[in-house]
């Protein structure tokens, strides 16, 4: 086996070699019809979507950043709102929040899900923030504002858990936006219910992104707000095209992220693929976990917990030099990448929140222990096994490097 191959950590093109035929038949069809905003190419994947999320509603929008920043305001939160989510996240969910008035406060995150820590939300929402005497609302101490909405970040493909983070936001008055955008069909077992649920479907709305490399991905930027609030959706489908209910007569101040048609019937076609994308993704992430067995002292591999059913949008082990792991593999020619290295709390561009190094430990120590492998549904055996092999290869040059030294 060579190790001259070269291993993506998405491969988008193969991907598409398998729908070349479907997409192209997409951007006839619209050529052919001239719809390119809109109709009912879209209306088709909004219904479909809403369908696969076991949802009443579904709103395409510009991207997943939208999607988020739409859905808040749809759902309620206004200026100067304080918004509760983790830090370990795309900075596009502290991004939409902003965008949408309020301002991000966090919440520290478990060590085995990287997900929102119920426990960690229990103890912000008893000891950060009071009840207002003279509003009766709740408010942030840190910044004397409202506290009107929780995001809880279904991160990698694996859902946040769900039901105590429900119950604490009703207990306190909390809007529930998800954040589904790394979750498509993405699986949670409420203890509350009884039942299975997707991604989308538990909270006021939620969240999703078609970039793509997403499960479901667009060819070009798309994103979608989903929920059974038949409200909100109509506020989004206002504000998503310059806050119009009949053209030319505005409603709100809106903005333009209406969804494509082309990327709206690109998405349908793949949205037909999807479970079957995903059942490959668990497939080789089992086959992962099997491969690391044998290497639990050296490499962590992501916990599924019982209440939870991921697609593994991304594959994330855990090894304490990532960075020196990740040279490794690209010398021999496998792609990693690394899902988050800085946590939105400590990011420049968020300074002005004035967190420090310290304030959540579990995400900043994730961050600098985490490594994504390459993970999409047509990795070949060959592809994963190479992988591997590298990886014990790592695994056990450190072990020989470690007796050295002690030697």
């Amino acid at each position: 086996m060579s190790v001259a191959m070269t291993i993506p950590l998405v491969d988008l093109i193969v991907a598409h070699k398998e729908l070349e035929d479907d997409l192209m038949t997409v951007c006839r069809q619209v050529l052919q019809t001239g719809q390119f905003v809109g109709g009912t190419m879209v209306e088709s994947f909004e219904s479909q979507f809403a369908e696969f999320c076991d949802a009443r509603h579904c709103v395409g929008v510009g991207s997943g950043t939208d999607a988020l920043r739409l859905a808040l305001m749809a759902g309620g939160v206004r200026q100067g709102d304080t918004v509760i989510t983790v830090p370990n996240t795309f900075i596009a969910t502290a991004e939409a929040i902003c965008q949408a008035g309020a301002c991000p406060e966090f919440v520290d995150t478990e060590h085995r899900t990287h997900t929102m820590s119920p426990v960690g939300l229990q103890e912000y929402l008893e000891n950060e923030c009071f009840f207002d005497r003279r509003s009766g609302k709740l408010t942030s101490r840190r910044r004397q504002k409202p506290v009107t909405a929780l995001v809880p970040v279904h991160l990698y493909g694996q859902m946040a858990d769900m039901d105590p983070l429900l119950s604490l936001a009703a207990r306190y008055g909390l809007i529930v936006i998800e954040d589904a955008c790394q979750a498509h069909g993405a699986q949670y077992f409420s203890r509350a219910e009884s039942a299975w649920r997707k991604a989308g479907s538990m909270g006021a709305a939620a969240a999703f992104s078609f970039y793509p490399g997403k499960n479901l991905g667009a060819c070009g930027e798309a994103g979608a707000v989903v929920t059974n609030n038949e409200q909100i959706a109509k506020q989004v489908m206002i504000l998503r095209d310059h806050g119009q209910t009949v053209k030319y007569h505005h409603k709100l101040e809106g903005c333009n992220s209406r969804l494509d048609a082309i990327q709206a019937g690109i998405l349908q076609a793949k949205l037909q693929r999807l479970p079957e994308w995903n059942r490959r993704r668990r497939e080789i992430a089992e086959r992962y976990n099997r491969i690391f067995a044998p290497l639990a002292d050296h490499i962590e591999s992501p916990w599924e917990p019982p209440w939870g059913r991921s697609v593994y949008h991304l594959y994330v082990i855990r090894h304490l030099e990532p960075k020196v792991l990740k040279t490794h593999l690209a010398a021999r020619g496998i792609c990693c990448g690394i899902h988050y290295p800085t946590p939105i709390h400590l990011q420049e561009a968020y300074r002005r929140l004035r967190y420090r190094v310290g304030d959540f430990p579990v995400a900043e120590k994730a961050a600098s222990q985490i490594l994504s492998l390459p993970i999409y549904p047509q990795l070949t055996l060959e592809q994963q096994t190479l992988v591997g092999d590298m990886v014990l290869d790592f695994v056990q040059a450190s072990a020989h490097r470690t007796v050295a030294c002690s030697n």
